[in-house]
């Protein structure tokens, strides 16, 4: 005779395991949904650094053309340089100008997170949970 007797109560393997199985879909569709709101998140912040980088080159086009040939006109006005090296001198800067808007650019960039963090983690640790459950 079997010590453990079956009784109304107590619930049976296969309810159990069934009951396991809904709760991990359901845990699945929510780390899914978690997910779809964490891209979204990160694809905003793409879309902002990309207009800031568009809008910095616009302005910054627009201003070197302008700005370039009244300073090169006026280096050349103030010393006694030919014209050729003023134009190296104002293009030097304006160099050093685009590397400074170029790494600030790629700061706003490195903050975006491709991977969705929070969902990676509550994934691992609902693959955890599930293999305590077993």
């Amino acid at each position: 005779m079997s010590d453990h007797v079956h009784t109304e109560d107590t619930p049976r393997v296969t309810e159990l395991v069934s009951g396991i199985i809904a709760d991990v879909q359901n845990l699945v569709r929510q780390e899914v949904a978690l997910a779809k709101a964490e891209v979204k998140e990160e694809w905003a912040k793409t879309k902002t650094a990309a207009v800031a980088f568009a809008a910095a080159a616009g302005v910054a086009v627009l201003s070197v053309i302008l700005v370039c040939f009244a300073v090169v006109y006026f280096l050349n006005w103030l010393t006694v340089m030919p014209l050729w090296a003023c134009f190296g001198i104002v293009g030097v800067v304006l160099g050093i100008a685009g590397a400074v808007l170029f790494y600030s650019g790629k700061t706003q960039a490195s903050r975006i997170n491709v991977v969705p963090r929070q969902t990676m983690e509550t994934m691992r640790e609902n693959v955890q949970w599930i293999k305590n459950q077993t």
